[in-house]
């Protein structure tokens, strides 16, 4: 009798701990990347490696300015549709380098950076 509880009990708690842990998987969406929500492009802290949790993170197309943005950082693009994101050594979009995918990122110097671009498809 004694083995038939403790053998329910172990079940009871295996149920338990599968049923908790498939909520913990289902509270995150799949298609955030490295805490950059989908459809955004993100810059991460200095230093950040890996990136964790981003500090800027930009939905709109069009140019976005940047301030206190020195050294090293990662800037994911998690945009969607072929959307590209640049980096600009001036600001308003002005001086941009080669685009940087969708679903890519770079760990770049952002020392010399004033702008950041989210480019249409």
């Amino acid at each position: 009798m004694r083995t038939m509880i403790r053998g329910a009990a172990a079940f009871v708690t295996a149920t338990a701990a599968v049923f908790a842990l498939s909520g913990t998987a289902a509270a995150q969406p799949a298609d955030v990347w490295a805490g950059c929500p989908d459809g955004a492009v993100c810059i991460y802290p200095q230093d950040q490696n890996p990136a964790v949790k981003p500090s800027n993170i930009y939905y709109s197309y069009g140019a976005h300015n940047l301030s206190n943005q020195f050294g090293r950082h990662w800037v994911l693009n998690n945009q969607y549709g072929g959307a590209s994101a640049s980096l600009c050594t001036g600001s308003g979009g002005r001086g941009c380098g080669n685009p940087i995918a969708q679903g890519t990122g770079v760990y770049a110097d952002l020392t010399p950076i004033n702008s950041i671009t989210l480019n249409r498809p």
